[in-house]
């Protein structure tokens, strides 16, 4: 693993960040400290997540961290204790605030002393977001990587240094990959019983069953033709309390992400409207996340984040 502190480092480093291998028996992963993202994960060869050039600035939240709010807020406006907040507005065609403020930060490398982090099997990145005045909190945000004999687990701390509450969510942006077939080959699980209907700028109306509609995954689905962009709620679990987006490809071989209870809400996009046209349709976006779009301004499964508080998540990935 090569431990890279970007506030030291003046070594060109590529577009997409320095990049960090992580490696355990036949699984590979690379990590990149803009955005603490992961630019690459795959199996003995084949990908799990659909990666990217390690030259390319991440083409569509490719293996993103979404924090402090995963998806969009209605206009960047919100109010939080009854004072008045603008965000920015960074998704132009929906004038909302998409995916928080962490993704194209640097984190920095925290240096560890387990074995697994001397091996390179495992890396843990940190960072302190500055406050701004359309989000005034001070977060210390931590992110760890680590391979294990499973596939690859994510867990992702925030904790409130400020002296009072914060409003916070996060969420994920893997994309899986259908490996060298095509989406259309694939089919796809998607491990929950309600869509979020949303209005003309994907930002939500309110929820529906899926049952007997086009939008239930609760079975395996032919990709072929399906457009999806859409949030799912009423999670359903395993016996090991894990809820899952799962690719099977064309290979026989099945891409997956799963999360546990720290989370209960999924995002998933098929990638057929990126603007970024060589990437539409080249994996499914199996986002876990903590709250839906909006939540900032409705308040849904907001987390109200209080002085010298944590908050804690955990997901992971794994080719079946």
């Amino acid at each position: 693993m090569t431990a890279v502190n970007p506030l030291t480092s003046t070594t060109r480093s590529p577009l997409s960040g320095h990049q960090i291998e992580l490696a355990l028996d036949d699984q590979e992963v690379t990590v990149t400290d803009v955005g603490a993202k992961v630019r690459r994960y795959a199996v003995g060869g084949r990908d799990v997540f659909a990666p990217f050039p390690a030259d390319v600035p991440a083409p569509a939240g490719h293996g993103a961290v979404l924090a402090p709010w995963p998806n969009r807020v209605r206009d960047g406006q919100y109010t939080f204790d009854g004072t008045d907040y603008q965000l920015d507005i960074s998704e132009i065609k929906t004038t909302t605030a998409l995916h928080g403020l962490v993704m194209w930060q640097r984190w920095t490398v925290v240096p560890q002393d387990e074995p697994a982090h001397q091996r390179g099997e495992a890396v843990t990145l940190e960072l302190r977001l500055a406050p701004s005045t359309g989000y005034p909190f001070d977060l210390l945000m931590q992110v760890t990587y680590r391979l294990t004999a499973a596939g690859l687990h994510v867990q992702a701390t925030a904790t409130n240094l400020g002296d009072g509450p914060a409003p916070y969510g996060i969420g994920f942006h893997p994309w899986l990959s259908p490996g060298a077939g095509s989406l259309d080959e694939c089919t796809v699980r998607l491990d929950a019983t309600s869509r979020v209907t949303v209005d003309d700028r994907l930002l939500p109306t309110g929820t529906a069953p899926v049952e007997g509609t086009t939008y239930d995954l609760t079975s395996p689905r032919s990709l072929a033709g399906l457009d999806l962009d859409d949030a799912y709620v009423d999670v359903l679990r395993d016996e090991q309390g894990l809820s899952w987006i799962q690719v099977a490809g064309p290979d026989g071989r099945t891409a997956a992400v799963w999360m546990d209870e720290s989370m209960d809400t999924w995002q998933i996009c098929t990638g057929d409207h990126l603007g970024v046209v060589d990437y539409r349709r080249t994996g499914v976006a199996a986002e876990p996340m903590s709250c839906i779009a909006d939540a900032f301004r409705t308040g849904d499964r907001l987390v109200r984040l209080a002085p010298g508080e944590s908050h804690e998540v955990t997901w992971g990935a794994t080719l079946l």
